[in-house]
């Protein structure tokens, strides 16, 4: 087994190894899946270093921020999933669903107290990071994060960068080197350690293990669970084998038209993976060598120069281009300020200019006003917008091009810039699949300046902010069958 690279491992305590561990546990919270995890792979790593069982603890929280019957179930299927992985290997699996906020606080400690080491996945947004701080100042075990985010190891930037251009030339220069450390495909295949005659009762006997029922495909109740039930459950299923099916069907039937169609609605180009990209149930190392197999591409392919051009220097096909600037470019921008600014969700974190220009037009003549409740139900004179709104609330995801319009109207129908910013996080974050995620952070603060620079004309409201318009947006995009499906 490949060791991971030693830049994508942190120390979160000086804690060390615990020689009489009867096991080494790896807390799944991020990356919850079996393949191209550089976190489970360091775990593995460490079992078969020390000649031990490997323990894998997923838990399902109650009392996150937005918790739904949406979310959770989306979750649970990953879990399944899991569940029937783990199974077929020596590893002994951990799944607990809280039944009360807090109910589950405990069972980590508990777990660690008769562990090795305590591996755990380093993700930078969401709760989070103060979750693995709090565990790490209560663990008496060494307690190790990997990172398995992106391309692009989050310590190999030493700042945040301010656009992508900046950011892409950054990714031109540097990203060559970390093209050879990838995660093992399956760190589970022919794996041989010892495996646990039984999980500590300690654990089990107070917060039971679900693993079985999941694997049996018995539902959990979500009626039960103290989560938001207004959220209701969408189509779109969770876990790493529809992640799976749906990058088959995205790399078959419409990545080559990606470049062509991706922004019209009723041609639906786009992968619809961030999802899965989100919650972890898919790897960008995974979706990146699939394309890269399709391509026929080879490292030498890339470009000699850093000018920092959004397609050319990959050497693949044009919608190839198009769609890595959005999985690396983008995405790990997200995640570049996420993990270097703690306040990467306030609005203080717009750029100055950005700031500066809002302020001098806060006090603008609003002529639509609408409450978050207004918004909500799609209830604005805009069909638009509001047919983007009801795909969000109905199917949990907001298609790439009108999610920027409906940020541009948001802060249109907003008393202050800062109300728009809150609205956006409440609405992106309860309904969409792929919400609390760095990325969507970056889309909701892109509407608002982050990541772009001063446009003119200058216009009420908006100021130097770019502006976008429902009309102009009709104009340019097919999207009749769309506005017909997702009318009132």
């Amino acid at each position: 087994m490949v060791r991971v690279p030693s830049h994508r491992i942190r120390a979160c305590n000086p804690a060390p190894v615990a020689e009489d561990g009867r096991f080494v546990l790896y807390w799944m919270t991020a990356y919850r899946r079996t393949e191209h995890n550089f976190s489970l792979q360091r775990a593995v790593v460490a079992a078969k270093k020390f000649k031990l069982p490997l323990v894998v603890l997923e838990a399902l929280r109650s009392g996150y921020p937005w918790a739904s019957s949406r979310l959770h179930s989306f979750v649970l299927d990953g879990m399944a999933d899991n569940a029937r992985r783990f199974e077929e290997s020596p590893v002994s699996y951990y799944a607990y669903v809280e039944g009360e906020p807090g109910q589950g606080r405990g069972l980590l400690s508990t777990l660690a107290s008769q562990a090795a080491v305590v591996v755990t996945d380093d993700y930078p947004a969401f709760f989070l990071p103060r979750m693995l701080e709090a565990a790490a100042k209560q663990l008496r075990v060494r307690l190790e994060a990997v990172d398995s985010n992106g391309l692009l190891p989050l310590r190999a930037a030493d700042r945040v960068f301010g656009t992508a251009y900046a950011f892409r030339r950054f990714l031109q220069k540097n990203l060559r080197e970390h093209l050879s450390e990838f995660p093992a495909p399956d760190p589970l295949r022919g794996l041989s350690i010892p495996k646990l005659d039984e999980l500590p009762v300690e654990a089990t006997g107070v917060w039971p293990n679900a693993a079985t029922e999941l694997m049996s495909g018995s539902a959990i109740d979500l009626e039960a669970l103290p989560v938001d039930h207004s959220v209701e459950i969408v189509e779109t299923r969770g876990g790493a084998r529809e992640a799976s099916r749906r990058l088959d069907d995205f790399l078959q039937h419409r990545l080559a038209r990606y470049a062509e169609d991706r922004n019209h609605p009723d041609l639906e180009a786009t992968s619809v993976l961030s999802p899965y990209l989100h919650f972890g149930h898919l790897s960008s190392h995974a979706v990146f060598a699939e394309i890269m197999a399709q391509e026929d591409w080879d490292v030498d392919q890339l470009g000699p120069d850093a000018s920092g051009k959004r397609s050319g220097w990959w050497g693949v096909s044009e919608s190839a281009e198009a769609f890595l600037d959005q999985l690396v470019t983008w995405r790990e921008l997200g995640f570049n300020m996420c993990a270097r600014s703690r306040d990467y969700d306030r609005y203080e974190s717009l750029p100055e200019w950005a700031q500066a220009t809002l302020a001098e037009h806060v006090k603008d003549p609003r002529p639509h006003v609408y409450t978050l409740e207004e918004l909500e139900r799609s209830d604005t004179h805009d069909p638009v917008w509001n047919a983007a709104q009801t795909q969000l609330r109905r199917d949990g995801i907001l298609h790439n091009y009108l999610r920027m319009l409906w940020g541009k109207k948001i802060l249109e129908w907003s008393p202050t810039p800062q109300d728009a910013l809150a609205v956006m996080v409440e609405l992106n974050n309860k309904y969409a699949l792929d919400g609390r995620d760095p990325n969507s952070y970056s889309g909701i603060f892109w509407c608002l300046g982050r990541y772009d620079r001063a446009w003119g004309p200058e216009r009420p409201i908006f100021g130097k902010i770019r502006y976008m318009s429902s009309e102009n947006t009709v104009r340019k995009l097919k999207l009749s069958d769309y506005l017909a499906r997702y009318s009132a």
